[in-house]
């Protein structure tokens, strides 16, 4: 790897500077002798404040003219009463992922072997831990799609959402999921409602398609409902899942539940275009931006510096470096840190700026 890597960070509001301070220390050492250029720019209700903006003119210039984004989480109380419209999770992150084209969202729902007793599933479903993968469809679908609206019929109201999908809007996306597998357990379960939806039984089509490109991937399906029941089941059995965009929202929140803490989960966000050799993304913790303990020192940081070892692996290919983060994390895990969201009276509690530097200590 000779290119310098480009990085826009924004770390944001409530806990995102303080958990985005400890991604960057672990970034930096993992990545000792490789060209990183971060620029550190505002977002959310910090930029807010500072311009008057949440996604000021410069901070997107940046993102535009790097190679990836290291986001942190916007929004709280305090911007509350702006209009809809201007509020940090509108108005910073909704623009970002049209503005990339961020038509992929990626969410590893991890449950490590000694967090497994946080799961509210019983511990024989969960014993030895889980890694699913799920992927969904971000840009296109119910949330998208026109016309969409609310008007008055005679003395009722009628609220119109249109779901719409392309083969070539599914084509992509399965593709993606088809390439993830390869890197993982060489299984995806591809999840519709072709039963009753016009566009399940595109989708459905379109992935049996896609699946002759690719003989050493099983692909398999399920209806939504029963994937929602399936995952309770027997978590264990999945691998990859792929989905659009409706019902990837709800059943990757449903996967991150069954974890026992989202504050352990990163998320990616991958565009269509590529910078040079690099494949865009924009990399965040699923959680928000929990401004109850901002400032207190006990976040815990894992989601945010996991979210930079998917950076090095989706954007810049350095799977090896990657693999190194997370298994700095197992690692620490493993030797009984835990901040106040996975604690147990078992083991050692730490803070976030201890967690972080646990995590960097066990990178060798």
């Amino acid at each position: 790897m000779t290119k310098k890597l480009s990085i826009a960070v924004l770390a944001g509001d409530g806990i995102g500077p303080e958990v985005m301070v400890q991604a960057l220390q672990v970034l930096r050492k993992a990545c000792k002798g490789i060209d990183i250029d971060l620029k550190e720019c505002l977002v959310g209700g910090a930029a807010i404040d500072a311009t008057g903006k949440a996604l000021p003119e410069n901070t997107l210039e940046v993102c535009a003219a790097s190679d990836a984004i290291l986001f942190g989480s916007v929004g709280g109380p305090k911007w509350e009463p702006l209009p809809p419209n201007e509020q940090p999770e509108r108005a910073a992150l909704l623009p970002l992922r049209k503005r990339f084209s961020l038509f992929a969202n990626l969410r590893p729902a991890i449950c490590f072997p000694e967090l497994a007793a946080a799961s509210p599933l019983r511990l024989d479903l969960v014993a030895g831990g889980f890694d699913i993968l799920c992927i969904r469809e971000l840009t296109g679908g119910l949330y998208f799609g026109k016309p969409k609206e609310t008007r008055q019929e005679g003395t009722e109201r009628i609220a119109i959402d249109t779901m719409i999908y392309r083969d070539s809007e599914v084509e992509r996306i399965g593709r993606l999921a088809f390439e993830v597998a390869r890197t993982r357990k060489k299984n995806v379960v591809s999840i519709d409602k072709m039963n009753v939806l016009e566009n399940g039984l595109l989708w459905r089509s379109v992935m049996k398609q896609l699946a002759g490109e690719y003989p050493d991937i099983e692909l398999s399906h399920l209806l939504v409902d029963n994937a929602a029941m399936q995952f309770i089941r027997s978590p264990r059995a999945f691998d990859v899942v792929v989905t659009e965009n409706t019902f990837g929202d709800i059943l990757s929140d449903e996967l991150a539940m069954l974890t026992g803490s989202i504050g352990m989960l990163p998320s990616a966000s991958l565009g269509t275009g590529h910078r040079g050799e690099f494949r865009f993304g924009l990399y965040e913790p699923s959680g928000g931006s929990a401004p109850d303990i901002a400032g207190k020192g006990i976040a815990n940081p894992i989601a945010q510096i996991l979210s930079a070892a998917m950076m090095l692996q989706y954007t810049f290919g350095l799977d090896e470096v990657a693999r190194g983060i997370e298994s700095a994390v197992r690692k620490t895990i493993a030797s009984g840190y835990r901040t106040r969201d996975i604690f147990s009276p078992d083991t050692k509690l730490v803070s976030t700026a201890e967690m972080g530097a646990a995590i960097c200590e066990n990178l060798g």
